[in-house]
Formats: structure tokens, C-alpha cells, sequence
């Protein structure tokens, strides 16, 4: 029902449906690899500049730190659309609204360490002093965390108590929303993953031309030839969707363009987590002139991502078929 609050009309949540609110998750997890996208590409491009020579070896760990805090975030900000459309198959479901705000969540940590981490090698940098710039780092992490984690503890005692009792109540809640609503969320999961991967995409271009890559190892320039095929391939594949439904179905809904969408998306991820791997090794060898180091830092960047995007929902979706399977005999008796 409607209800009167401060002279304003509004509607109360009940009027939301589930399909609504998961829309709702995934826009937000949009808005934050919008912002998550910039420092990855500022981690990628900025050890490819001349001036990145003259860090000292603290400097250069401090960098790797924020590279590999904001592969973490990436991955866990993707995550949920893979969970979205392989465990769940599209439907809006209470787990589904639980595991995109969690991801959010876990994500908004590294994301302000990080932030802190290259706002304090630009002060340091600017301001030609290491304590200026850890400071001025420090002091921006602190706000972030405090905006974010600190605002949102109050908040949620003085206001999220009923919404996320409700929230807990509907976990196994599913609801098959409206075909242009789960057209709607397929889209959107696209979105959110396309910046992660067009800022990839444009360091790759980018460092081709500068004078840095010309002196990278022979190993190192084949696997960035590879890496910036493979981002490519996943680039192509995450605009096929929104081409196919203009060009094949002419912006109409159809369950046929969701299923082929949904794992056009899908698929989107392998390459993805591929070429994200093959430039940590190369950004890594680079900062550190090891290839060793390289080699390590893309190899677990590639377990983590191939394990949060694959293996975690594939296992998830593995285990409730089991349940299924041991439930449904019971119930027959």
C-alpha cells in the first residue's frame, strides 16, 4: 500500500518485485567497476611510463599491491553475473540479491586500499616527498573506508534492519520475472563486465606504441600479442548481444535471444580471465624484472578468476542438483 511520509508520496518495497531488485544489484555493481575500471587502467599503463623507472623498489611493490587489490575487485564485482547466469539461469532469486551484495561488499575493501595505495604514489610523486604521499594516500583510503563501511554500519542499525530481515527471509525465494526484464538483467550483466574489459583492452593498444615495450623480453611481448587477442575475442563477444538483438530481432523480446545472449556472456568470461592472466605476467615481470614473479602473479591471477567466474558456480549449481536429486526420491515416498 501506499503510504504518506513527509507529505510525499511513496510506495512501500512490497511493491517491488524480486526481478526489480536483482535489476537494481547489478546496476550498482555496474556503478562500481565504472569507478574500478579507472584505477585499473591507471595501474596497467602507469608501469609502462618512462618515469616508472625511477621508483625505488618500495615504490614499485607499493604499485604491484594496487594492481593485484584491483584484480581482486574486478573479480569479485564480475562475479555475480557469472553466478547470475550459471547457477540461477537468469531467474531473480533471494541467494542471488544475497551473493551480489556480498561481492559488493567484499569488493569495496580493496578498491579503498588501493585507492589509497596510487593516490599515495601520485602525492609522493607531486609533492617529491614519500611521507606527503603516504599521508595523502592514507588520508583518502580512511575517507573512502569511512564513507562506504562507516556510514553504512550506522545506516543500517538506525535503518536496513526490516529491509535486511526481509531480505533474509526471501533467500529461497525465486521468481520468474518478465522476458523483458530478464532481458534487461542479461544486458546489464554485460555492462558490468565490459569495462573491466575495454580498459584492458586499451592499455594493450596503448602500450604497443610506447618506447617501454620495445625493450620488454621476446616472452613477454608473444604473451601480450595473445592476452590482447584474447581481450579482443571477449570485447567482440559482450557487444555480440546488443548487436544480435538490434540486427536479428530488432530490439524485440524473445526467449531464444536470452538463452543464446546469456551464454554468449558467459563465454565472454573465459577470454577475459585469460587475458587478464597473461598481462599480469607481463606487468609483473616488468615490475619487478623477474619472470619468475610474472609468472607466479599470472598463474593465481588466473586460478582466482577461472575459480570465482567457473569453478565456485559451477560447483554451487553441481551441489543443488545433488540436493535435488536426494530430496526428489524422499518426497515420491
Amino acid at each position: 500500500m501506499p503510504a504518506l511520509r513527509f507529505g510525499i508520496l511513496w510506495q512501500s518495497g512490497d511493491a517491488v518485485s524480486l526481478s526489480q531488485r536483482v535489476k537494481t544489484s547489478l546496476d550498482e555493481t555496474r556503478t562500481l567497476i565504472l569507478g574500478a575500471q579507472i584505477l585499473l587502467g591507471f595501474q596497467y599503463q602507469g608501469v609502462f611510463r618512462p618515469q616508472f623507472d625511477a621508483l625505488s623498489s618500495a615504490g614499485r611493490a607499493v604499485d604491484a599491491g594496487a594492481l593485484a587489490l584491483m584484480l581482486i575487485t574486478v573479480g569479485l564485482l564480475i562475479a555475480p553475473s557469472a553466478y547470475h547466469r550459471i547457477v540461477e539461469h537468469g531467474l531473480s532469486t533471494g541467494t542471488m540479491q544475497t551473493v551480489t551484495g556480498r561481492c559488493a561488499e567484499m569488493a569495496l575493501l580493496p578498491f579503498a586500499i588501493a585507492l589509497g595505495l596510487d593516490l599515495g604514489l601520485a602525492g609522493s610523486w607531486a609533492f617529491r616527498s614519500v611521507w606527503a604521499g603516504a599521508v595523502f594516500g592514507f588520508c583518502f583510503a580512511l575517507f573512502a573506508l569511512s564513507s562506504w563501511f562507516g556510514v553504512g554500519l550506522m545506516l543500517k542499525r538506525i535503518y536496513g534492519e526490516p529491509e535486511r530481515l526481509k531480505a533474509h527471509s526471501e533467500q529461497d525465494k525465486h521468481e520468474i520475472g518478465p522476458l523483458h526484464n530478464r532481458i534487461e538483467q542479461m544486458l546489464t550483466e554485460a555492462r558490468v563486465i565490459l569495462p573491466g574489459a575495454q580498459a584492458l583492452l586499451g592499455f594493450q593498444l596503448i602500450i604497443v606504441l610506447s618506447s617501454v615495450f620495445e625493450k620488454l623480453p621476446d616472452l613477454s611481448k608473444t604473451i601480450h600479442g595473445i592476452s590482447l587477442l584474447s581481450v579482443a575475442l571477449s570485447v567482440i563477444a559482450l557487444v555480440t548481444p546488443a548487436a544480435l538483438h538490434r540486427i536479428a530481432w530488432a530490439g524485440e523480446d524473445s526467449e531464444t535471444f536470452l538463452h543464446i545472449g546469456g551464454r554468449i556472456v558467459v563465454a565472454a568470461l573465459l577470454p577475459l580471465a585469460l587475458g587478464m592472466a597473461g598481462e599480469t605476467y607481463v606487468v609483473f615481470t616488468r615490475i619487478f624484472g623477474s619472470p619468475e614473479t610474472g609468472l607466479a602473479a599470472g598463474l593465481l591471477n588466473a586460478v582466482c578468476m577461472l575459480g570465482c567466474w567457473f569453478a565456485w558456480p559451477y560447483a554451487t549449481r553441481s551441489r543443488r542438483r545433488d540436493a535435488t536429486r536426494i530430496k526428489a526420491p524422499r518426497s515420491a515416498t
